[in-house]
């Protein structure tokens, strides 16, 4: 099992019966994947689709049936489509259950920065801020480490996604939540040891005095 495997199967442990959740680009669109046949749960793409279905197959895309990043999926029976404003009225008042996004750094206090790298052309936020800010929880997915450098930080250096803390970070080593503002581990992923993830995370995380293994 591969780490994006790894993470998407963790992370669509987090979503509960009746969730109306959005899906980030990059390892976060995969989580679809892992959801199980018997839990009702309603994608957005916050382009405009509540009922987002896979991704369909080659020949079988629709110009029109896009995500937020511009790649073909498909919509299942029921499905509604609306304009931007809509979708971003929902996502600002606070009717997103759940979001899952990528990272490239979380803090050790929870703050996200997953939008841009100074010097590299961006085409802008997109909707992470209104994201992280309006869902309910924010589950943030993405690798431990890059290059060898941790991307759980003590403090972001690159430009914040939004104030608020995210709820819970899912890796390829671990599940790291933030109760009383605290990075803490939760869980370590199979074969993984509490010293293997602090030996390759820069932020200081809180350790309890038993960690579980990741079930996926």
């Amino acid at each position: 099992m591969d780490a994006q495997e790894i993470i998407a199967r963790r992370v669509a442990q987090e979503l509960q019966p009746g969730n109306l959740v959005n899906l980030g680009i990059g390892i976060p669109t995969l989580v679809a994947n892992y959801v199980p046949p018997d839990l009702k749960v309603f994608f957005q793409s916050e382009n405009g689709l509540i009922g987002t279905g896979p991704i369909p197959e080659q020949g079988l895309s629709h110009p029109l049936l896009t995500d937020a990043g511009g790649r073909p999926i498909s919509a299942l029976p029921g499905a509604a489509t609306f304009d931007s404003a809509m979708s971003f009225g929902l996502i600002r008042g606070g009717h997103v259950d759940v979001t899952v996004l990528g990272g490239l750094q979380v803090d050790a206090h929870g703050h996200l920065a997953n939008w841009m790298i100074p010097g590299k052309m961006v085409p802008g936020m997109g909707g992470a801020m209104d994201l992280v800010s309006g869902a309910k929880r924010v589950i943030v997915a993405m690798q431990h480490a890059a290059k060898g450098k941790s991307k759980i930080v003590k403090q972001c250096n690159l430009p914040l996604t939004s104030a608020r803390p995210v709820n819970l970070v899912v890796t390829d080593m671990a599940v790291i939540g933030f109760p009383d503002g605290k990075a803490t581990l939760i869980e370590t992923a199979s074969g993984v040891s509490v010293g293997e993830v602090l030996a390759v995370t820069e932020a200081e995380l809180a350790i309890p005095d038993r960690v579980p293994e990741m079930q996926i």
